[in-house]
């Protein structure tokens, strides 16, 4: 089994390496960058992370920034670690952003807690291990450059695009409800079923060779949408 990615952005050295140390030696594949520059060159590099654990306070740019710069690629769950703890930024980044907010100083077994309390809610973790996902041998999907190839035409993807279809592949083979679409994509809007529709047949068309014959999405009438890949052609 893969290690847990996890992205460390922090410009505090002392703070980079307890993190490091701790969670390495408890079994997560650590990555720590100084500033979210850095970041976004490693995710453009080296694929997605499980997890991203995020100051505030960053020299190139506010780890809200960051943040909503990540949230246009993937879903990728966030965990603000910030000397922040001013109420109406930590409710602006449960919002918007992030899963948890950790005021420091804080307790190394307490964050691994709500590390493991995070993943232990979201679904599968397979899609982020590599930069480009080879979902077939038709599909490719590079999350972080927002594009997809597909029968070697690519297909650029919108912010929206991009995170409605990492959310969908995270739970291929499971339906997720359209409520639950919503709320992973566009978490602090009041956005309604039709505007997921549109997005989604404008998702299909990039995706689809048939969009009214689809073989990476399917629609559950009333319920939501399921991610599901066509088996291996037999070429014999």
């Amino acid at each position: 089994m893969n290690k847990t990615k996890v992205l460390v952005v922090e410009d505090d050295v002392n703070i980079c390496k307890l993190i490091n140390d701790y969670m390495s030696g408890h079994g997560y594949e650590v990555t720590t960058v100084m500033d979210g520059t850095d970041a976004l060159d490693y995710i453009r590099e080296r694929g997605l992370p499980h997890i991203a654990l995020i100051d505030l306070a960053l020299p190139t740019m506010h780890g809200f920034e960051l943040s909503s710069r990540l949230k246009a690629m993937a879903d990728v769950p966030i965990i603000f670690v910030t000397s922040t703890s001013d109420t109406d930024t930590i409710v602006q980044g449960l919002r918007r952003y992030a899963e948890d907010f950790i005021v420091k100083p804080f307790e190394l077994r307490e964050l691994e807690a709500r590390v493991q309390a995070v993943l232990a809610r979201m679904p599968s973790l397979d899609y982020a291990s590599e930069p480009v996902v080879q979902v077939d041998e038709h599909l490719q999907v590079d999350f972080a450059h927002n594009r997809l190839v597909l029968n070697s035409k690519v297909y650029s993807l919108t912010p929206t695009e991009s995170i409605l279809l990492h959310v969908l592949m995270r739970n291929a083979g499971r339906v997720v409800e359209n409520r639950m679409l919503i709320a992973r994509v566009w978490p602090s809007e009041d956005v309604y079923e039709d505007t997921l529709r549109v997005h989604m047949h404008r998702l299909r068309r990039k995706l689809e060779s048939d969009s009214h014959h689809p073989h990476y999405i399917r629609t559950e009438r009333g319920i939501g949408y399921m991610f599901t890949v066509r088996p291996p052609e037999n070429k014999a």
